[in-house]
């Protein structure tokens, strides 16, 4: 085999290895790493925002004003008294591998607005995980998810932490029996709360 073959050879493994390898780090990297979030509960859901004020401009505003030490325990206790408990569970490990624990509630809150809430998650990270809203009251597998059917409500914001997701007015919660922490690319279940109504 004479230079240039090899080095033709070299650059063609090269071209087919890059990918492969982004791809293994894309997948593993998350294996190895922890997103904590820890959102309050959220104060109001009813709350409008100025008129000539941008959705960025507000959020700045916000956080500099939660950088402010008030009464925000306070502030977060009363606006839990406010809110509704209309169901709740306690995340279960999805398999051998894929664990997952914490609690989970479903609020309505003083304005009539629904917010999912988890305190203390601690999932399996992974790449790609998304919260499912599912009817059915405790899938053990893609097959009996995709059978009952499921509400895409959003992208997991972090794998560990305490977190709030906004429900869109057009979900029907009542039908709501278990939420489900989901790797959407290859549509593995990492972790399921099955959902008890509030007596």
């Amino acid at each position: 085999m004479n230079l240039l073959t090899t080095r033709n050879a070299f650059i063609v493994l090269a071209i087919i290895a890059i990918p492969i390898i982004a791809v293994a780090w894309w997948l593993l990297e998350p294996l190895f790493r922890d997103d904590v979030v820890s959102e309050d509960f959220p104060m109001s859901a009813t709350a409008e925002m100025p008129v000539g004020m941008t959705q960025s401009e507000a959020e700045d505003i916000m956080q500099g004003m939660a950088k402010i030490n008030m009464t925000q325990q306070e502030d977060m206790m009363g606006a839990m008294d406010e809110a509704a408990v209309l169901a709740s569970g306690k995340f279960r490990d999805g398999d051998s591998f894929h664990k997952g624990s914490g609690d989970v509630a479903l609020y309505k809150l003083a304005g009539g607005d629904h917010v999912l809430r988890f305190e203390n998650l601690d999932v399996t990270n992974g790449p790609d995980l998304r919260v499912l809203l599912s009817p059915h009251a405790d899938p053990m597998s893609k097959t009996e998810l995709n059978d009952a059917g499921f509400e895409l409500l959003a992208k997991l914001k972090g794998n560990k932490g305490d977190q709030n997701y906004e429900i869109p007015a057009d979900i029907d919660v009542e039908s709501v029996n278990s939420v489900i922490i989901y790797c959407y690319p290859f549509k593995v279940i990492f972790s399921v709360a099955p959902l008890e109504m509030a007596q």
